[in-house]
């Protein structure tokens, strides 16, 4: 049987269990309703919480990612911020963030938005948010369907539309219940697959110790964490932009839907704080298989192997899995990249939908009506897959616009988060103002990667490497402080709402 047949057999068999183990799990326990499909009836274990919030971070991107950042020779693992930055954002989440929310008794994250600024506020807010989900998931959809078109020979198109669709199914079905166990199964998957393939590629080095050690060698200051004295220059060294993309990390990777959904469907703010902190440790041991591979992939001799090195940095981690390793092993590697994207694909696309049913359609009904938003959540969950797939399909640069709606959450959300949890004085007004700023500001900066100039004269533009200044944390701060200033100019006209324990049936 040839490696690409064994492959689809392979593939194909998991995607059936995903899709089973899904359909199973939505058949047991509560009966189903609006708050068994969104948050598990708040009824989700502490070991399931940690292990799906894992898997969602553990996705192909972060997996891919890590892995190219420690091969790319012109970054290295000084680039490789992912890790331990995604790992501080669930630990900082945990201890500052999920406890309140958890005790306050939300649905989701734009309930906070919804209390503290009105439901029409909270309705926009929406939009950066939904964007946020969507371009992440077309991202990683994208970068599956090249993975295996490239290494396997699979149909981009089939790959992306077979893979949303399962995810799409077992979601529809089941909800968040459904997407926690099946984000189990696939954990197990990321975990065996890319551990078993660890051994057999080193080996084509001689062992870790002689990887790490050529790595060194080879790579030089860029084979560290973090970047050397001189980087931090303000004549315009690179450690600014270093920093600004480590904090965006960290903080902008705190207000998001995807994490409090599993955050509030805990059984009490302990556990959900424990959750964070669980997870935050498991996130950064989980990029250590991905870490490895990569520098294997930087170091060893290609020619000896018998094939020439990847075309694009992106695609090094399925490239030494497939040609470093046997061949079983090299197929349950590439399994579980495709796992990964699944665990990351199903959770966001609930997360969205969620978001849309209870924080858009429900407030703006004159009555609640369980059923029907039921119905919503389940139209939604096929509308953001199917929306996220035709971007996978089209769009050249998703991941560019991904990464621009990380900057948006970032620069936006985030102060949104901490204004309207710790200060009581934040209003509506203050919350638009905001976004008014933090808007004008992220923008003056440009992207590069879309060929949009800066607009605004920051500081540290430099002709080859682009602007250096950290303008994304100069206007998240910026945010930050209009709200807050605003706020209090504002108060008599536009009193700030108070935020009340939500009763949860």
């Amino acid at each position: 049987m040839s490696f690409q047949l064994t492959a689809i057999i392979t593939l194909g068999l998991f995607y059936a269990l995903f899709l089973v183990v899904g359909v199973v799990v939505s058949r047991t326990g509560r009966a189903r309703g609006i708050d068994e499909l969104l948050l598990a009836s708040r009824q989700l274990p502490l070991a399931v919480g940690a292990c799906t919030m894992v898997a969602t971070w553990v996705g192909g991107g972060y997996l891919n990612g890590t892995a190219e950042a420690v091969y790319d020779s012109g970054r290295g693992l000084v680039w490789a911020q992912a890790p331990w930055g995604y790992a501080l954002s669930l630990v900082l989440g945990g201890l500052f963030f999920a406890g309140r929310m958890r005790r306050l008794g939300f649905r989701t994250l734009l309930d906070l938005f919804e209390r503290r600024y009105g439901k029409r506020v909270a309705a926009g807010l929406f939009v950066p948010a939904l964007m946020g989900e969507v371009f992440w998931s077309a991202a990683i959809l994208a970068a599956l369907g090249t993975t295996l078109g490239t290494i396997l020979g699979f149909d981009f198109r089939l790959s992306i539309l077979v893979s949303a669709g399962v995810a799409i199914g077992y979601t529809l079905v089941g909800g968040l219940k459904s997407v926690a166990y099946t984000d189990l199964l696939q954990l197990f998957l990321i975990l065996f697959g890319l551990g078993i393939a660890i051994p057999a590629a080193v080996g084509h080095v001689g062992g870790i110790e002689d990887v790490m050690g050529q790595y060194v060698a080879q790579y030089g200051s860029a084979a560290s964490l973090v970047p050397p004295a001189d980087s931090w220059s303000l004549n315009g060294g690179w450690g600014w932009l270093w920093g600004d993309w480590a904090l965006l990390l960290i903080f902008g990777g705190i207000p998001w839907q995807v994490y409090f959904q599993r955050v509030l469907a805990c059984k009490d703010e302990r556990s959900a704080v424990r959750l964070s902190i669980i997870a935050g440790a498991g996130c950064l041991l989980l990029a250590i298989p991905a870490g490895i591979l990569g520098a294997v992939g930087g170091v060893v001799d290609w020619s000896a192997a018998g094939v020439q090195p990847p075309a694009h940095p992106a695609l090094i981690l399925p490239w030494v899995l497939r040609y470093l390793t046997p061949s079983l092993i090299a197929i349950l590697g590439l399994s579980a990249i495709a796992a990964a994207v699944m665990s990351s694909v199903d959770s966001s696309i609930l997360s969205a939908a969620s978001m849309f049913t209870w924080n858009v359609v429900r407030p703006f009904r004159k009555r609640e009506n369980k059923r029907l938003l039921q119905n919503v959540l389940r139209f939604s969950v096929v509308c953001v897959g199917a929306l996220a797939s035709v971007l996978a399909l089209h769009v050249g640069s998703v991941y560019t616009l991904w990464a621009l709606c990380g900057d948006v959450v970032y620069v936006l959300l985030f102060p949104q988060l901490v204004l309207a949890l710790f200060d009581r004085k934040a209003n509506s007004t203050g919350a638009i103002a905001g976004v008014c700023v933090g808007l004008f500001l992220r923008a003056g900066g440009g992207e590069s990667s879309l060929g949009i100039p800066a607009l605004l004269p920051y500081p540290m533009n430099d002709p080859e490497l682009g602007l250096l200044f950290p303008f994304r944390t100069c206007a998240m701060l910026a945010t930050l402080l209009t709200i807050w200033l605003v706020s209090r100019l504002t108060a008599e006209k536009d009193p700030p709402q108070p935020i009340e324990l939500v009763e949860e049936n």
